[in-house]
């Protein structure tokens, strides 16, 4: 208890300092996958990716962020081996932090998109095996979030994949496709509303009160739907068929009725992005923040005070406007050329994925995810149209995460204990 007693304010400052740092990391990393599609298929420029993610992520993050994320802060590690000591506790969150940030940093500035969640899993991995002994790690827990590498990209693929196909039967092959597009899009624009009104109320505002059940959800999530159907059906009446010497088929209108809908997406999954990986950042800061302040006392369900979620979605933002273009840059533009409606079958798959493995409790990466859709969509235009090259190099960061994370965990948990302890 005295070392708590004794070092708490610098425990504090120093969770702050590492949980800002890991805020950025999410944005410079993770922001990307909520983004890169949007500016890959040039719907938006990268400007306009950051204005928007500035707004909506930091609305996710602060609005529907709060839902205490037991698996980070209690699920890995099981908080009575600590009774004790809670000063190893709060050791290892700092070091978790530390790890995972400086991975994030390697990764953004590779161009590496890797998942946060497995950044810090591998962190808190890390310190527990080898800090309070291998039996301390609820193997089964991470065992489920590994198989969650296989689920997830396979899962959004396959989504985006037949989305892709359904929209080429649909408009591409149709006599008329700008017609067709006029036609069909509203009902894609209703799905976009009606799955992120549902990744959001499923995965988050309970933090301001507000807890649906799925039935409730599902209806809000209806509702929500017909009105973006009606917002996106306005704007869409404004693109009028503009006929290009370049373009026989009239492709290009459908793109930019396409890039309305683009639009929808980007700012929603923008803020359902937000709203879920705050938490890989706020996690651990507020498990010391609750260590520190009880004096001792863990408690895995202790509140996150509201700072610290503005603290999350502040890091978030700076990380993504000062380096969050380089993610951005492999997403959209290295695994395989996106146009608006491929942009679209992409996103819409990563989203849906979210639904699915919220409803069902398997945890997944939104990396893993989004990059997994972006392949559907390509593998719809054949294996030709992938860069495998990249696609390699995206494998390898990935299988490298949870080492690279705990291994450095390791490193400043010790470091951290012989300062203090």
């Amino acid at each position: 208890m005295s070392i708590i007693a004794q070092h708490g304010e610098i425990f504090i400052i120093l969770a702050c300092i590492f949980g800002f740092f890991m805020a950025w990391g999410v944005g410079a990393n993770d922001v990307a996958n909520a983004m890169g599609t949007s500016v890959g298929s040039k719907a938006i420029t990268i400007k306009q990716a950051i204005l928007i993610a500035m707004v909506f992520e930091f609305l996710g993050a602060w609005l529907a962020g709060g839902e205490v994320t037991s698996t980070i802060r209690g699920g890995i590690i099981s908080p009575d081996l600590l009774a004790e000591n809670p000063q190893l506790l709060v050791y290892g969150m700092l070091s978790a932090l530390l790890a995972a940030a400086i991975w994030l940093l390697v990764a953004s500035a590779k161009g590496w998109p890797v998942s946060t969640t497995h950044s810090i899993v591998g962190a808190i991995v890390g310190f527990g095996a080898v800090g309070l002994g291998v039996e301390a790690v609820a193997w089964g827990k991470v065992g489920q979030i590994a198989s969650s590498w296989l689920v997830s990209p396979l899962l959004a693929g396959s989504i985006a994949f037949m989305l892709f196909k359904s929209v080429q039967h649909l408009i591409f092959e149709n006599e008329d496709p700008f017609a067709a597009a006029k036609r069909y899009v509203p009902m894609y624009i209703f799905l976009v509303g009606f799955i992120v009104a549902m990744v959001t109320l499923t995965k988050g505002l309970k933090h301001i009160g507000l807890d649906f059940g799925f039935g409730a959800s599902a209806l809000l999530s209806i509702l929500f739907g017909l009105v973006i159907m009606g917002l996106g059906g306005w704007l869409e009446s404004r693109v009028t068929r503009v006929k290009r010497e370049d373009d026989a088929f009239g492709f290009n209108g459908v793109e930019r009725v396409f890039g309305v809908l683009m639009l929808f997406t980007a700012c929603a999954m923008a803020f359902a992005h937000g709203s879920n990986d705050v938490a890989n950042a706020v996690g651990p800061l507020a498990a010391v923040i609750s260590v520190v302040q009880s004096e001792g006392v863990i408690d895995s369900a202790a509140l996150v005070p509201w700072w610290v979620l503005v603290l999350g979605g502040v890091g978030i933002v700076v990380g993504l406007a000062t380096y969050g273009h380089r993610v951005i840059a492999t997403v959209g533009t290295g695994i395989t050329e996106l146009t608006p409606s491929r942009g679209f079958a992409a996103t819409l798959a990563a989203a849906t994925t979210v639904v699915l493995a919220s409803g069902t409790g398997l945890p997944i990466s939104t990396t893993h995810t989004l990059v997994g859709a972006v392949l559907g969509v390509g593998l719809a235009r054949g294996m030709a149209a992938l860069n495998l090259r990249v696609i390699g190099t995206i494998v390898m960061s990935w299988l490298i995460t949870l080492p690279a994370g705990a291994g450095l965990a390791i490193l400043f948990f010790f470091m951290f204990k012989g300062m203090f302890g």
